[in-house]
């Protein structure tokens, strides 16, 4: 297909859909899967089917038209629920709405999409070739932020293959994440060398300073709000060596659970838990990342 050409899309008939489609695929960790989890994780997915829980009890109270008979299948609801979130398209003009994408979760993931989904002012969805795509090709587009992988895992039940970051995995200091305007994906270590991006400091540092120094823990936040790095280095070397001996404690903690969580993932039955191998696979890619670091903190101080 050349850029910029209409595709259709389709799924021949006994085809099975690639493992990364979206087809039928939310809601599909369990507690059990939950619980072999790290905290950031296991939070997505349980809020997974939180979210789950809301849109079947929206059918059961009867705002949409359906049967009893429909509504108390809970397959039924589920691939509902799956078709619903895993196909919607949202746009911004003429006015904000979310579309369903008929056969848009048969399109893989990747981190480079080579195609787009469009919205026309008919409202006709269609799939758009950002590149020239050649014959047998896998069509791709984004399903979300390619610099964390967790959240698709958690969402769509497979690990990217193609994602540089993870995020710092730090629940524990979510109020300071958002008092301080940041967002998960600011908050990185690298997967192939566990550098840490500077705001992962910036959180750590402030938690610190919150505890100990609330005058400096305003100053600081006003540093970091306004853009003054000269104010935000000095504190950070004033107070490297309780910075880094509290990213040490977070970096050790999350290799240690990651080995626990591993270990109870593997002793469950592959028959009765299919995502096992994913989780693992997940929980290594954490723990990798996580020993790069570590030894980079320790070359540190």
């Amino acid at each position: 297909s050349s850029t910029g050409k209409f595709l259709s899309v389709f799924v021949p008939v006994g085809k099975k859909v690639p493992q990364t489609a979206r087809a039928v695929v939310r809601v599909s960790m369990t507690k059990a899967c939950t619980s072999c989890l790290p905290p950031y994780a296991g939070w997505l997915t349980s809020t997974e089917r939180i979210n789950y829980a809301h849109f079947a009890q929206a059918l059961r109270q009867g705002w949409v038209p359906l049967s009893q008979e429909t509504i108390s299948n809970k397959e039924v609801v589920k691939w509902a629920y799956n078709v619903a979130f895993t196909r919607f398209h949202e746009v911004w003009q003429p006015e904000r709405a979310k579309l369903i994408g008929p056969m848009a979760d048969m399109l893989n993931h990747a981190a480079d999409p080579n195609c787009a989904i469009e919205v026309d002012y008919s409202g006709n969805i269609n799939v758009v070739a950002l590149r020239e795509i050649p014959a047998g090709s896998a069509l791709t587009i984004s399903y979300g932020d390619p610099t964390n992988p967790t959240p698709l895992f958690a969402q769509y039940g497979f690990l990217p293959q193609d994602c540089a970051t993870i995020f710092c995995k730090a629940m524990h200091l979510e109020p300071q994440i958002r008092e301080l305007g940041y967002d998960f994906a600011e908050l990185l270590f690298q997967t192939e060398t566990g550098e840490i991006a500077p705001k992962v400091w910036d959180v750590f540092l402030y938690s610190i300073l919150q505890q100990n120094d609330p005058g400096a823990a305003q100053q600081f936040y006003a540093a970091c709000q306004s853009g003054d790095e000269g104010t935000k280095e000095q504190y950070k070397g004033q107070y490297f060596e309780y910075t880094l001996a509290a990213l040490k404690e977070h970096v050790y903690a999350i290799l240690t659970d990651c080995e626990q969580l591993t270990m109870r993932a593997q002793s469950y039955d592959l028959n009765q838990h299919p995502r096992v191998p994913v989780i693992v696979a997940h929980n290594e890619l954490v723990f990798n990342t996580f020993t790069m670091t570590a030894a980079l903190l320790e070359q540190m101080g």
